[in-house]
């Protein structure tokens, strides 16, 4: 007997003794032991590298900083064309796109290929976070074992978002984080049924990492000062301040990226994303690699070495010197993330928002203090609400903000600041973004799944499923005896696209127009198609996203509308009624519990 037949075997015998529902919970478990070694391994990977690399690091201003970045992006580039041969880039949209168009099925190769480049680029120095690539590398591993184990669509989106969860909270040991992210990024509609999957992935992620790496929290922090209520205005405007701060960092990537993605040829993009990345590490040291030592140096209130091996050593003394060299680092974080993934390495922002939320935190306190306001602001738990603010303004999840922060550090005694610097970041960035980065791209092009149920259905129906194709076209040379002998008299159709040689679409012939005449054989050589043929309300482009189609639907009142290629090219038709009916299977498919 072959494996494949004993594994058939194994399945039917699956089905006769396991429920399905408790299946999944034993699929979810296995996802969640699976994220939280991928976690672990790329922890593992990152710091071995660093440790290597940074043995040759001396103190002051450092020329190997100048090396590093480009190698790691130089490698991890090279892996991804020639290994790889495929995009694995922006981890969590390309989640979010595998939900909505690919029905949850995520490539084999995501299982480890992220894993590969994200240790490179990162190790080496590359100014990105690991979070997004090992997210998608959770998610991976969930698609792929529930296509294993050949569960259904509804399943699949289910232990996507198990792996998404265990990923998150085995590298930052937090799984409400973990679970809270599921809700407000990837945007799942969840049950009570598929709420328990969830938290078996996340505690059971969790749980290993505190068996291999300690219970201790991420990053070490200790709350000296109480939080009075006299601060909370302060909080306020910091949470502004973050949001406004997110907003920047959110344009500036979208901006700079379409600069690397204009360049025509990818050695281009990496000598550019080279020199970008390598002159700015070289310049500001904090910007090397995921920044969390700098972080935890803010978060301790030691910042006086923040400047070690840079060429502006010796300015920390001074009360400013320090303000300038942070808020430059502000500034230019972007354009090293950017310059990293453009150039061709391979990371995620959750770092890198982590990153210029503490600082923009600690510089925000920082300077208030130097004007001597009626009530002291610790810089440190500034630092952290920064971090909460940043991660929820960029992520648009205001409850991932709080509760990750608060997971990471144990600084649970600040959740009520925690959560206005949140909500009022979020609130200032949704002011002016309706999408966070992650969405931004899949909601221009009408690919996003969203809480919205009418709009997700939408997202998940696909225009191509619902394309009706048995009408007979005419040409605009036919005459009328032609129309009534070949398409009228042979089809059940009113309705009768008109084409050229081509293909491409002219208009159409509907019954109604031409009944009065249609009867009378004496007329039959008199009229052409040509003469008779009307345009259509409008017509459907094959590549729209359907929430457009039922727009245009609406606006035209119509119920039938031809459907053509961007070039024009007939395709077939799409009528309401057939869509109505798509969604009601898709909504009962996908979004009804059992």
């Amino acid at each position: 007997m072959t494996n494949e037949n004993r594994f058939y075997r194994f399945l039917l015998w699956r089905e006769r003794h396991i429920r399905e529902r408790n299946f999944i919970l034993i699929i979810s478990f296995l996802v969640g032991i699976g994220a939280a070694t991928a976690s672990l391994l790329l922890k593992f990977l990152i710091h071995t590298i660093q440790q290597l690399l940074w043995a040759n690091i001396r103190e002051g201003a450092n020329y190997w900083l100048l090396l590093y970045p480009i190698i790691g992006i130089l490698l991890a580039g090279v892996f991804v064309y020639y290994v790889v041969r495929d995009d694995i880039s922006h981890g969590v949209t390309k989640i979010l796109y595998a939900i909505s168009q690919r029905k949850s099925r995520i490539k084999p190769h995501n299982m480890w290929s992220s894993l590969v480049a994200s240790s490179l680029t990162i190790g080496f120095g590359g100014s990105v976070g690991a979070e997004a690539p090992i997210v998608l590398t959770g998610a991976a591993i969930g698609s792929n074992l529930g296509r294993l184990f050949r569960m259904e669509q509804k399943t699949l989106m289910l232990l996507v978002g198990c792996g998404a969860a265990g990923a998150v909270a085995g590298i930052f040991k937090a799984p409400i984080a973990g679970l809270v992210f599921v809700i407000e990024v990837l945007m799942l509609d969840l049950t009570m049924t598929s709420v328990l999957p969830l938290l078996i992935s996340s505690v059971t992620a969790a749980t290993m990492s505190y068996v291999f790496s300690g219970t201790e929290a991420m990053f070490q922090f200790s709350q000296t000062e109480e939080f009075v209520m006299e601060r909370i205005p302060y909080v306020l405007l910091l949470g502004i301040f973050c949001g406004l701060v997110s907003l920047y960092f959110t344009r500036a990537m979208l901006r700079v990226e379409g600069i690397y993605a204009g360049l025509s040829h990818r050695w281009q993009r990496f000598i550019l994303g080279a020199a970008m990345l390598s002159i700015l590490i070289f310049l500001f040291p904090p910007l090397y690699g995921e920044g969390y030592d700098t972080i935890e140096t803010l978060l301790n209130g030691d910042f006086i070495h923040l400047m070690d091996q840079s060429p502006f050593l010796g300015m920390e003394n001074g009360y400013w010197g320090i303000v300038i060299f942070l808020g430059l680092i502000l500034l230019t974080k972007v354009f090293a993330s950017a310059a990293t993934n453009g150039g061709g390495g391979c990371g995620g922002v959750f770092a890198p928002s982590l990153y210029i939320g503490c600082i923009a935190g600690f510089f925000f306190s920082h300077i208030l203090n130097f004007f001597g306001l009626p009530v002291d602001l610790p810089e440190k738990n500034f630092a952290l609400m920064g971090m909460a603010g940043t991660m929820s303004a960029v992520m648009h999840a205001p409850l991932t903000g709080v509760f990750l922060i608060a997971e990471l550090t144990g600084g649970y005694n600040l959740f009520l600041p925690l959560m206005i610097t949140s909500i009022g970041s979020y609130v200032t960035i949704r002011a002016f973004e309706p999408h966070s980065l992650y969405t931004m791209r899949l909601a221009q092009k009408g690919e996003l799944l969203t809480h919205h149920k009418d709009k997700a259905v939408l997202t998940l129906m696909n225009v191509g499923s619902v394309i009706e194709t048995d009408f007979i076209a005419v040409r605009p040379d036919m005459s009328l005896g032609d129309v009534v002998k070949e398409a009228i008299a042979k089809s059940s159709r009113s309705m009768f696209p008109v084409v050229n040689t081509e293909g491409v679409l002219l208009g159409i012939v509907l019954v109604d127009n031409i009944r009065n005449i249609m009867f009378r054989p004496e007329l039959y050589e008199r009229f052409r198609v040509s003469r008779f043929m009307v345009s259509p309300p409008a017509r459907i482009v094959n590549d729209m996203p359907m929430e457009k189609i039922m727009h245009i639907f609406d606006d035209t009142k119509a119920w039938n509308l031809p459907v053509v290629d961007t070039e024009g090219t007939y395709i077939g038709f799409v009528s309401k009624s057939k869509i109505f009916n798509a969604y009601r299977e898709v909504l009962v498919d996908t979004f009804t519990g059992d």
